[in-house]
């Protein structure tokens, strides 16, 4: 039950997360495109698109890091032997 209580809750926060990142992507984009000059225009354009990398890349590792938490499978620790 617990697993399936976190699964949900973790599709629910990726799916808000998201959703933020890409209303955030879409201010920006309004905001850069207001812009008058065109050298603030272009330095703009490749704040958005690192603004954009790295919250959608974010995004993508909080989903696989709170995946991989919810769903290892839990083996006791080797005792150093050899490995085959």
């Amino acid at each position: 039950m617990k697993m399936i209580l976190a699964s949900v809750v973790t599709t629910v926060l990726i799916v808000a997360l998201t959703l933020w990142a890409m209303f955030v992507l879409v201010k920006a984009t309004e905001y850069v495109t207001s812009l008058e000059s065109p050298l603030q225009r272009a330095a703009a354009m490749g704040a958005e698109l690192l603004l954009g990398v790295v919250l959608l890349l974010g995004t993508t590792w909080i989903a696989t890091h709170l995946a991989v938490r919810i769903f290892a499978t839990k083996e006791p620790p080797s005792e150093g032997g050899p490995l085959v």
